[in-house]
């Protein structure tokens, strides 16, 4: 499963940064030769940063990559550590479950009332819709780090949070 993930969420990640990039060139080439932008291409490049930045996160989360303030753990006993990781996995979880669900209904409505981009009226709904998948998943992945046993965990997958 963990490969699965990787392998899904980091070419989603990796081909909508890389057309930034050529859109990007694209863009500024035709300006710069041409006289001409492309047009939308700011809104295009929005909705694909949306694309990299949902599509990193279950990736981040796999692998324990998250911000972490350990300044004090080394001061901390073993067990109160593996509670306090436990804790933590399981709050990361929650809130990316609940940052999950609200924005699956933020799709239903966007679809609902037909919501699109200004310029290129792009629908929203299916980024909407992926956004939340994305934090489900990532929010899966937190729960499944907070119930595993504590040896595994110290094993060093996923990394410390």
């Amino acid at each position: 499963m963990k490969k699965i993930i990787e392998a899904g969420c980091g070419l989603l990640a990796a081909a909508a940064l890389f057309a930034i990039m050529v859109l990007t060139f694209l863009d500024v080439t035709g300006r710069k030769l041409l006289s001409n932008s492309i047009p939308g291409s700011l809104e295009l490049t929005e909705l694909l940063m949306v694309v990299v930045i949902f599509a990193a996160l279950p990736l981040v989360s796999l692998r324990g990559e998250h911000i972490v303030f350990d300044s004090l753990d080394h001061y901390l006993p073993d067990a109160v550590r593996k509670v306090q990781r436990s804790l933590m996995q399981a709050l990361c979880a929650v809130a990316l479950l609940a940052l999950g669900y609200l924005m699956w209904q933020t799709g239903g409505q966007f679809l609902e009332s037909g919501e699109t981009t200004a310029q290129l009226k792009i629908l929203k709904a299916p980024f909407i819709y992926g956004m939340a998948a994305l934090c489900v998943l990532a929010g899966l992945i937190h729960l499944g780090f907070a119930l595993r046993p504590a040896a595994a965990a110290d094993a060093g997958e996923g990394g410390a949070l």
